[in-house]
């Protein structure tokens, strides 16, 4: 083999040794065998070991499988013998494991159609839920209608909580134990407020279900956060009083419109006792260390619910729909949706969710050894694998999906240990239990010959090797402790003047005995090497992809280095287009480092804000929808568009924020569409059924446009010329004002000026009748 053998480096001087080197490391048991003072020869590959001369007598045990139970999948689920419901296939599996040696096998899941279904309705009766006690008091039947077109196996059950009873989560003034809502003028009258109360078992007579609600009141605590979650666990763990059967599968909804209490909070009533985890129901179905336990963690939950394979619903209030969708992360097996403030929407809402639950199947382990390590590749519905996925989503009822399950032995633990774990779907009760035992023992161990002629009498021999008994040293146990001189130490000397063994080592029987080291084996005919003075990255000596071999990395095939960090292949940066990190970045050690902002993903396939994906995503689109574009021809739409899921609509809705839009012309029209990428690394393509067209407008319209734009642009024309002449006008006449203002005389003060008409004054006298007058005649 090219570069450096694994095998003969590892310095094994035992056949146990040597299998623990590597899984394709043989060892070879024959008596006269390569150099007698090199007994890492004895352990090579097997090929390498036949061409020696060892065919025959090689010691190369292999990990195995044996199936112990595979009763076939159930295609239903009610029925007489519920309990022969089989969802899980094989059932039970025992491996047999050599250290490094990884085997695999085949577990298929099965969601039965109508399986029995037992909901627990579990709600906040705090006075803020009043009026969505009131709307679920004829829930029971409502409810029951429409589980029994899902199941036809359906049980019922109803429980309630508000908080601790205790201050500051509760009113605990002498005047408030009978009623805490005395003096708030809202809602003058409430019952007392307890931790958790157990009100009806699961049952399928639905009506007692209405009854219980309907005799329910509301309380009142002091606080917001409210005291769920220790009505969480105690549904879960009191399994004979809830009813819960092991046949069955288990919903609890959990309704609310506030945030919950956690662990640490009870600290502040004096409550330091963490939660046990047990059931502590009284007599009358109340939660009786709600004064004495503090409240549950998340972690706590999460194992309860899982371990009773319970689904957990929270239905919750949009303001806190954020928080309760963190917890799902925390808490496996949960899912959240969004109730309306008066509970109307509660039947559609569990409904979803139990679809949304049996829409998808999780592996769960169970009591895995540390020193087991597990893989999984999951193939769901649309026939691909997805190598490190151990959940499918996206199913129907009745679909089966099926995980490769690959188990690899890190170590070997002591003689005849024995392992097992379980593999568990999250939510069901079937079960795969694997049991693992270890083969770390060579046969030719088992023919060991104590105080052999072949070992001087003086050693047992084992696997085609003297193990020297104690005061005896030499590949045949030919020389005792001690028996050293000064003329055979430069036997144990690499070079005049360098140290014994490189001071690594005591000089024995003309041999290097080398010193035992807690970092790992010294070896060589001077002890001057060893596996573990060599360069590492982030602590992990040549970054696992190398073996040290005196004090230098000797990298594994595909990988460059001083400690072997960097890969060689380019197969993983080659994105499904063809192109190396999509066109949008580099190769670095076998990892694309994407230079164009916005881009991300394995290959930095993943670039909502790059100018061309929309380009990309519409050839997805053609080639899948219409059998055309440039892809439809070289027949690669399947190969690049894989990752892709289109949905076609009559409408369009663009206000998801995560979402993308595209619009492309086809045929004097416009093709719309939107995508977002998904948890999954898929695409979620959004595309219309039809292009978008405008009609064009006719001939009169345009006509009446034009002589309408003229018209306007002429009366504007004309205002504008009236607006400068008026302007004009007032200049001239204040022009005018004032230069009459600065003149000398007026007008009746001209020296040139006569008057038309005179005026004379005649003096006359006469006589009339006797009468005298004086006057003047004009």
């Amino acid at each position: 083999a090219e570069g450096l053998n694994l095998c003969t480096s590892g310095s094994a001087t035992s056949c146990e040794e040597c299998l623990l080197i590597h899984p394709k490391c043989a060892w070879c048991s024959k008596e006269e065998f390569g150099s007698t003072k090199s007994i890492t020869s004895r352990c090579d590959f097997l090929q390498n070991l036949i061409a020696n001369g060892c065919a025959g007598a090689t010691e190369n045990p292999s990990s195995s499988i044996s199936v112990v139970k595979n009763v076939p999948l159930s295609s239903k689920g009610s029925g007489q013998t519920h309990l022969d419901v089989t969802q899980i296939m094989p059932q039970k599996v025992a491996l047999n494991l050599r250290p490094g040696d990884q085997t695999s096998f085949r577990v298929q899941v099965r969601q039965v159609e109508d399986y029995p279904v037992d909901l627990y309705y579990l709600m906040d009766l705090s006075l803020s839920m009043n009026d969505d006690l009131d709307n679920i008091r004829n829930l029971g039947t409502k409810l029951a209608e429409e589980m029994r077109k899902l199941t036809s196996n359906f049980r019922l059950g109803f429980g309630s909580f508000v908080d601790k009873n205790i201050s500051p989560f509760s009113y605990t003034a002498p005047r408030y134990q009978n009623n805490p809502c005395i003096g708030y003028k809202l809602f003058p009258s409430c019952v007392p407020s307890f931790g958790f109360r157990h009100l009806l078992s699961l049952t399928d007579k639905v009506d007692r279900f209405n009854e219980e609600v309907q005799k329910q009141k509301v309380s009142r605590n002091r606080d917001a956060p409210e005291g769920g979650f220790d009505a969480i666990l105690q549904a879960a763990v009191c399994k004979e009083k809830i009813g819960w059967r092991k046949e069955a599968s288990h919903l609890l909804v959990f309704t609310t419109d506030d945030v919950p209490h956690i662990a640490l909070d009870g600290k502040l009533g004096g409550l330091v006792q963490p939660h046990d985890g047990q059931c502590h129901l009284n007599e009358a179905n109340e939660y009786s260390a709600s004064s004495q336990l503090d409240y549950p963690s998340l972690a706590l939950l999460g194992e309860k619910l899982a371990e009773n394979n319970i689904h957990l619903i929270f239905a919750v209030t949009k303001s806190h729909y954020v928080l309760y969708k963190n917890f799902t992360a925390l808490i496996p097996g949960t899912t959240v949706e969004i109730l309306h403030k008066d509970s109307k929407n509660i039947i559609e809402l569990i409904v979803k969710a139990y679809n949304s639950i049996r829409s998808k199947v999780e592996l769960t382990v169970w009591d895995s050894p540390e020193d087991i390590g597990l893989t999984f590749t999951a193939t769901c519905q649309d026939g691909l694998s997805y190598p490190g996925l151990r959940k499918c989503g996206d199913l129907k009822i009745g679909d089966t999906v099926s995980f490769e399950v690959a188990v690899e032995a890190r170590s070997c633990p002591a003689e005849h240990t024995s392992h097992a774990f379980t593999i568990k779907p999250a939510g069901f009760r079937d079960t795969l239990e694997v049991t693992v035992t270890y083969n770390c023992l060579c046969g030719c161990t088992g023919r060991a010959a104590p105080a052999s002629g072949k070992c001087s009498g003086n050693g047992t021999y084992a696997c085609g090797l003297c193990e020297c008994d104690a005061g005896y040293l030499g590949a045949r146990c030919e020389c005792e402790e001690g028996a050293s001189g000064d003329m055979h130490q430069a036997m144990c000397r690499e070079a005049e003047g360098k140290p014994l063994c490189s001071g690594r080592g005591e000089c024995s029987c003309n041999q290097c005995l080398c010193h035992e080291s807690e970092f790992g084996n010294i070896y060589g005919p001077f002890c001057e090497c060893d596996d573990f003075s060599c360069a590492r990255y982030k602590g992990v000596l040549c970054s696992g992809h190398g073996e040290c071999h005196c004090g230098e990395c000797k990298c594994h095939a595909g990988y460059i280095g001083d400690n072997c960090n960097c890969s060689t292949e380019t197969d993983s940066c080659v994105s499904s287009d063809g192109q190396m990190c999509s066109g949008r970045g580099t190769c670095i050690c076998g990892k694309c480092q994407c230079t164009e902002p916005g881009a991300f993903g394995e290959t930095c396939e993943k670039c909502p804000t790059c100018p061309g994906v929309c380009s990309t995503k519409r050839d997805c689109i053609e080639c899948k929808l219409f059998n055309s574009g440039r892809l439809a021809d070289n027949q690669t739409c399947q190969k690049h568009c894989k990752d892709e899921i289109i949905t076609t609509v009559d409408v369009l809705e663009t206000d998801d924020p995560n979402a993308i839009l595209c619009a492309y012309p086809v045929n004097n029209c416009v093709m719309k569409f939107t995508y977002s990428e998904l948890a999954s690394g898929k695409s979620n393509l959004t595309v219309l059924k039809e292009p978008a067209c405008s009609s064009a407008p006719s001939a009169v319209t345009i006509v009446l446009a034009v002589i309408g734009s003229v018209v306007l642009i002429g009366i504007i024309l004309l205002a504008l010329w009236k607006l400068l002449v008026t302007i004009h006008d007032r200049r001239e006449f204040d022009r005018f004002q004032s230069e009459r203002s600065r003149a000398r005389y007026e007008m009746a003060s001209n020296p040139l000026y006569r008057k038309p008409i005179s005026t004379h004054n005649v003096e006359f006298t006469f006589n009339k009748l006797n009468k005298s007058y004086n006057g003047t005649v004009d």
